[in-house]
């Protein structure tokens, strides 16, 4: 009896925690997905709203100006601080070329003022055209994200081909012309040939071989005129496919284009 009543009390205190075991944490998460999407349509915009230059403009924008290399780990170990694949970086152990994106900015506008530049000698912008003033005519040149076009074509009572695809003296001209302006630079050459559309009551359209044979014959002759063969990456023939006017049977939709590809970075 006395033992039962020597026995030690216990209390057990129980600790109540109000609102359970909901907290915030769901909000920061649904606020995280709300601003990957709004980053994800963002982008979907850009890529749709841009050119590939403009796109490039935004890249470097966000890039880091500093080079970084990656596979340096500044130690003293087997391989003296560097990775096993450090050959194959821009630079390692203090070595190598040193370019960094502004060098690649600096190449990039370094080629846009040389296309600008050949662009102002052909059109004498820049002062004394290369072309007189009747051939200055046939000329016009613009600086596109492909390169520098230059663009020649029909004007009435003087068309740049005979028949199909035989050169006129005045064509004959400007490709002159065009062959030592492009000789000051060392970019690759596209030529490209677009013809006017013919009626329809021909038995058989001759556009596409017309364009063919036109383009051919300004490649061989800018080759006779001294420009290396290899420069000349392409030579297309177009036909009616591309017209210049709303008219396609206009004489002004028979032109050439001759572009000096931009250089690759």
């Amino acid at each position: 009896m006395s033992a039962q009543t020597n026995a030690p009390i216990i209390i057990k205190r129980k600790k109540i925690i109000k609102g359970g075991h909901h907290g915030g944490a769901w909000k920061v998460a649904y606020a995280d997905f709300v601003t990957a999407m709004m980053a994800f349509f963002l982008l979907m915009w850009l890529l749709g709203a841009t050119n590939e230059k403009q796109r490039k403009g935004i890249a470097d924008y966000f890039n880091p100006t500093i080079p970084i290399n990656k596979v340096s780990g500044g130690g003293d170990g087997a391989f003296g601080g560097d990775s096993i694949f450090s050959e194959n970086t821009l630079a390692h152990n203090g070595t190598g070329t040193g370019a960094t994106q502004a060098d690649g900015a600096d190449a990039a506008q370094g080629s846009e003022d040389k296309l600008s530049e050949i662009a102002n000698m052909l059109s004498g912008q820049g002062g004394e055209s290369m072309v007189s003033d009747l051939l200055q005519r046939h000329i016009l040149t613009r600086v596109t994200d492909e390169g520098l076009i230059v663009e020649v074509f029909d004007i009435p009572d003087v068309p740049l081909f005979l028949n199909e695809a035989e050169p006129t003296e005045a064509l004959r001209e400007v490709l002159v012309a065009v062959a030592d302006v492009f000789r000051l630079a060392s970019n690759e050459i596209a030529v490209q040939a677009h013809t006017a559309s013919v009626p329809l009551v021909l038995r058989t359209n001759p556009v596409w071989e017309r364009s063919a044979a036109r383009a051919l014959s300004v490649r061989q002759l800018m080759v006779s005129d001294t420009l290396p063969e290899a420069r000349f990456q392409r030579v297309t023939g177009f036909a009616d496919r591309r017209p210049a006017t709303r008219d396609p049977l206009a004489g002004r939709n028979n032109r050439i284009e001759i572009i000096l590809l931009r250089d690759r970075f």
